[in-house]
């Protein structure tokens, strides 16, 4: 665990082979990465770019596109998971997360199968499968949980969202009658992305509005005390160069919190130093800035929907091309 004192975990927001077998291992044993996440655009990335996957692919001729997709995923993961194992076994997280087809976001039945078919198929404990926060993934999380499987509440950026995926995930554990390790994944820095032009414009202070959402979601998740439920903080990668590359990391530390980065983004925040908690912030404060959002005619709720919306889609188009290109 990162901070012991604060229950804070760091984790990878990467996964590619090469790295695997050599930094992943490296930021482990230097006790500052405690688990790991990927997602289609990532696993696009690498099976795309990397040279470490064409011997792999060139065995799997005959089998179709996913199929090769899944093949290589799995691989990674499940080399992910091996590493990670010592920390699970301690109870330091040592988790690693694979989403299910993006496309399956709007069918129950069919993620259920899939998550515990993807499950099965990785056959290591320590992983997450990524739901993505839909009306159906709801439903599906619940299942998934019910059955033991770790998941990944993924996509979420309003607090409507991440109470029905902590609902979902109270009933599967009730269901399930044992502890199963659940994580709510809330995106921060794409708000401040689609809203920072139009404040500025309005000498609104910028970059804050994700961190604002995330600590009311985060508060929440936190009172709502479901058993093995954490809250995650995704979309931490800072794209504004007048901003420190930790900026999400150091202003999102909080007590029983997850925070999931791109790796240069968690050697920047490693090498800045011990940090105080700086969630929950002051309902007043909170209040205030929504206020200003409102009187320049920003309807949030609207914005949260159109990331949610955007969200699905990118992942949808990543995993489209993976698939395209094998």
């Amino acid at each position: 665990m990162y901070r012991e004192d604060l229950k804070f975990s760091l984790w990878a927001d990467f996964i590619e082979r090469d790295y695997l077998d050599n930094e992943f291992k490296e930021l482990i044993d230097n006790k500052i990465i405690n688990g790991a996440t990927s997602n289609p655009a990532i696993f696009k990335n690498a099976i795309l770019n990397s040279p470490a996957y064409k011997s792999q692919l060139s065995s799997l001729k005959g089998l179709s596109a996913k199929e090769k997709y899944e093949a290589v995923a799995i691989y990674d993961i499940q080399k992910a998971a091996d590493i990670l194992k010592p920390l699970y076994d301690e109870g330091d997280d040592g988790y690693v997360s694979i989403e299910v087809d993006p496309f399956l976001c709007d069918d129950t039945e069919a993620t259920i199968a899939e998550g515990k078919r993807l499950f099965q198929a990785i056959n290591r404990e320590n992983v997450m499968i990524k739901v993505p926060a839909t009306e159906a993934g709801y439903g599906a999380m619940q299942a998934l949980t019910a059955a033991g499987i770790p998941v990944n509440a993924t996509l979420v950026f309003k607090k409507s969202q991440a109470v029905k995926c902590a609902e979902a995930f109270k009933a599967g554990i009730a269901q399930s009658k044992k502890n199963v390790a659940t994580v709510i994944s809330i995106f921060v820095s794409r708000i401040d992305r689609a809203l920072d032009t139009t404040l500025a414009e309005h000498s609104i202070q910028t970059a804050l509005t994700g961190i604002y959402n995330t600590s009311v979601i985060y508060e929440k998740i936190e009172s709502m005390k479901v058993a093995g439920c954490r809250a995650l903080f995704a979309s931490t990668g800072v794209k504004d160069d007048s901003l420190p590359p930790f900026y999400y990391v150091k202003n999102l530390l909080a007590y029983n919190s997850v925070n999931t980065a791109p790796v240069e983004t968690i050697k920047a925040f490693s090498k800045e130093g011990s940090c105080q908690a700086a969630l929950p912030i002051k309902q007043s404060i909170l209040n205030q800035h929504f206020i200003q959002l409102e009187a320049i005619g920003i309807n949030l709720d609207e914005v949260l929907q159109k990331q949610i919306d955007d969200g699905l889609e990118a992942f949808k188009e990543a995993f489209e091309e993976i698939l395209e290109a094998l």
